[in-house]
């Protein structure tokens, strides 16, 4: 019986046994052939170790091919927390009284505390995590910082304890330039504005890898058994800017905004209107792309006069939102309200329905009556009889609201949107707005005249500047872009782009007439006469805007303009939102800088002044090179230029002169100073305060202090005869060498547009 129950039990066993080994094998064959991948490529994961191989980021370049995004080696300082735990228990047991926790916290902080904020307690603290072999305490460190803390491990054998490791940083050449343009990237590489946002995937490439193979040992095996798949640059981008062009704007933004006191920044964009190129782009105050996360000093200010507490949590919501409004590119991402820079569209609807001709007359009590409305002009005593020329010349408002009626709702609502400013332009940037503007529906007569002087509506800098190019370049609107060209790292073209229209909007004949218009205008006594430029033919309008909202006072105060009216090669336009000091007209606050910005850019780009008689005869003289003449060759050729000659010292040779080679300065009461001998200069004078002065008053003064003058910004380019001036270039009370020359802003007294 016992015998019978084991021989049961044994073929049990037995059984269980041949039944775990067929299901083993069922599963060691489901492993080898169904799985065999899944279970290959886990053996191979525990097998192999992977490195990245960063790609290398693009560099951009301006359309002449300056750099102006670039990669620098950075590097990356770190810690190995369980090697000083390691080191520290080593130390304890021979006796030794370091601590090298200590040691690291004091070295470290005192090479990275300044430009990095690393602080003893924050490398302290990173010590402490023992179970880690990797703690980042900075990042993006700059080689001559990297190089001392090499020696310091050096010096103190801590190899096995502190790290380095090569990273590649973004780097901007230029700093600030362009910098609402260019964008900037984050701490792992990838684009987050701008340019270097939209392009990220051109610009970044593709990484590669190198794949070791470890025995069970954690040991490398052979060469055999190494794969490197190459990492893919990434492509280069030529862009359309011209850094030239964007210094000068920058420049002509800075100033503009600054003198007339500006508080919710500037912008300024700068086009070829034959192609749609943007060969600047601007918004003032910028920030420094190399630390796009430092505050500029107006937003500084700002945050320093909130009151709060710099732990709090209002402090940190400030300044986060005081860094994101500043990084928003203003020139395409705020609508705003056009104001009479408008006028010129409404002008080319009217001509090319025929509602109007040139030669129309009409006349301005200083008010139009619509629906019952009263609707004023600006000058609210009247302009009297007009031609239709002349109502755009000096920004008439009813002769404007009067052509507009003539159009009408539905026909003006069609051009509105046929000059793109229903639509996005399609820039190739990032956050593009659009225009907040009435459904066809609920557009009715009095929205249309309040439209048709620029009033009740808004749109984007970009889209205004694309509209008046479609007037400047003959009807065409275009499709404006910022990259030329994508290359390889070989130069190859990769991608390339062509200038893209959208559609005729009016007849090349219209636009030949608003050109004539206001170009006259701008020579003329027209509203934009303070964007004249002696020796070029330019089209300008101005405009003032009321801001709609709870601050009634502000305004936004702007000009556009393109050169040579006749073929146009460039359009720019500045825009101050919210100007506080001094005349708060267009005409006053950004005219006179579109003018500087015009005679600085004309000439570089190649188009040739044309001077009439007139310009010739007063027109402001450059200062020759007179070092080695003898004083009878100094004094005739300051004879020549019409100005007088100052001899100082006793020698027979020029050796110094003031005003430096090269200045500009009007020869009316202009003195040359050259120094003799050993004569080195004069006690400096002291700059008198011009500002509100009329010509005639600020060029007595200069003469009685011994500077010379320099007059730009206005019509009067020439005599500056019933202008003022509204800025300087030296301030008052600065000490200056006697002759030095003093470049005076003026502008003419003009009613708002």
């Amino acid at each position: 019986m016992i015998h019978s129950c084991v021989l049961r039990r044994a073929r049990v066993v037995s059984l269980v046994l041949v039944g775990l080994f067929l299901v083993l094998l069922v599963r060691i064959f489901w492993i080898q052939t169904v799985d065999y991948d899944r279970y290959q490529a886990k053996v191979i994961e525990q097998m192999t170790t992977e490195s990245t191989v960063n790609a290398r980021r693009g560099n951009i370049y301006d359309r002449n091919g300056v750099l102006i995004a670039t990669n620098i080696s950075t590097y990356r300082v770190f810690i190995a927390p369980s090697s000083i735990a390691d080191a520290q228990r080593k130390a304890d047991e021979k006796g030794e009284t370091v601590d090298l926790a200590d040691q690291i916290s004091r070295g470290l902080s005192s090479y990275l505390n300044e430009g990095y904020g690393v602080t003893y307690d924050f490398v302290m603290k990173q010590t402490e995590y023992t179970k880690y072999l990797d703690r980042t305490i900075a990042r993006q460190v700059d080689e001559k910082t990297a190089d001392q803390i090499v020696a310091f491990v050096s010096e103190n054998k801590l190899g096995n304890m502190i790290y380095l490791e090569a990273t590649s940083s973004r780097y901007y050449p230029y700093g600030s330039l362009a910098a609402h343009l260019i964008g900037f990237t984050g701490s792992d590489g990838t684009g987050l504005y701008g340019l270097e946002y939209i392009y990220n995937e051109q610009l970044a490439g593709t990484p590669g890898k190198y794949i070791i193979a470890r025995d069970a040992q954690s040991n490398e095996m052979p060469y055999e058994y190494e794969l490197y798949i190459p990492a893919v640059d990434g492509y280069d981008i030529t862009t359309t800017i011209d850094i030239y062009v964007q210094a000068a704007l920058e420049e002509q933004l800075k100033a503009a905004y600054e003198n007339s006191g500006g508080q919710q920044r500037a912008s300024g964009i700068v086009t070829d209107p034959q192609t749609g190129e943007i060969l600047a782009m601007a918004v003032y105050p910028s920030f420094d792309l190399n630390d796009p996360w430092a505050l500029n000093e107006y937003d500084e200010a700002t945050l320093l006069g909130s009151g709060f507490s710099a732990d709090s949590d209002e402090y940190a919501k400030l300044k986060s939102t005081l860094l994101l409004t500043n990084w928003s590119n203003k020139a395409i991402t705020e609508a705003y309200v056009p104001g009479s820079t408008f006028k010129i569209i409404t002008a080319a609807m009217a001509l090319e329905e025929g509602k109007v001709k040139t030669t129309d007359h009409f006349n301005c009590s200083g008010a139009y009556v619509v629906n019952g409305i009263t609707i004023h002009c600006h000058k609210t005593k009247g302009h009297g009889p007009l031609t239709f020329s002349g109502g755009i010349q000096q920004s008439c408002n009813p002769v404007l609201m009067n052509v507009g009626l003539r159009v009408g709702t539905e026909k003006f609502y069609e051009y509105f949107d046929a000059f793109g400013y229903l639509d996005k332009t399609g820039i190739d940037l990032p956050g593009e707005g659009n225009s907040v503007f009435h459904t066809l529906s609920k557009f009715q007569t009095l929205d249309l005249a309040t439209a048709s002087f620029g009033q009740n509506f808004k749109i984007t800098p970009i889209q205004q500047i694309t509209a008046i190019s479609a007037v400047a370049n003959g009807g065409y609107l275009l499709t404006p872009h910022t990259v030329l060209k994508i290359t390889d790292a070989q130069g190859n073209v990769i991608e390339s782009a062509a200038t893209s229209t959208k559609r005729q909007v009016i007849s090349t004949e219209v636009c030949n007439t608003i050109s004539g218009i206001l170009q006259e205008g701008v020579a003329g006594d027209g509203g934009a006469r303070n964007a004249y430029v002696a020796g070029y033919r330019v089209a300008a309008k101005t405009g003032t805007s009321e801001k709609v909202g709870d601050n009634k006072d502000a305004y936004i105060c702007s000009c556009i303009a393109y050169a040579p009216a006749e073929r146009p090669q460039v359009a720019a336009m500045i825009a101050v939102d919210e100007p506080t000091k001094g005349l708060l007209y267009g005409s006053a606050v950004a005219a006179p800088y579109i003018a500087r910005l015009l005679e600085t850019i004309l000439p570089y780009m190649g188009v040739e002044a044309v001077y009439s008689a007139e310009e010739l005869e007063n027109l402001a003289v450059t200062v020759p090179n007179m070092k080695d003449y003898t004083i009878e060759q100094a004094t005739a050729r300051a004879d020549q230029l019409g100005v007088t000659l100052r001899v100082v010292g006793n020698g027979d040779k020029v050796t110094g002169q003031m005003p430096e080679v090269g200045s500009k300065m009007e020869a009316k009461g202009g003195v040359i100073v050259v120094y003799t001998g050993d004569a080195t200069g004069e006690e400096g004078v002291v700059v008198p305060n011009l500002v509100g002065k009329s010509a005639a008053a600020a060029n007595q003064l200069l003469i009685n202090s011994g500077l010379n003058i320099r007059i730009t910004g206005t019509k009067h380019h020439l005599t500056g005869v019933g202008a003022t001036v509204i800025s300087q270039s030296h301030t008052a009370g600065e000490t200056v060498a006697p002759g030095t020359v003093i470049t005076l802003i003026f502008s003419t007294a003009a009613e708002t547009e």
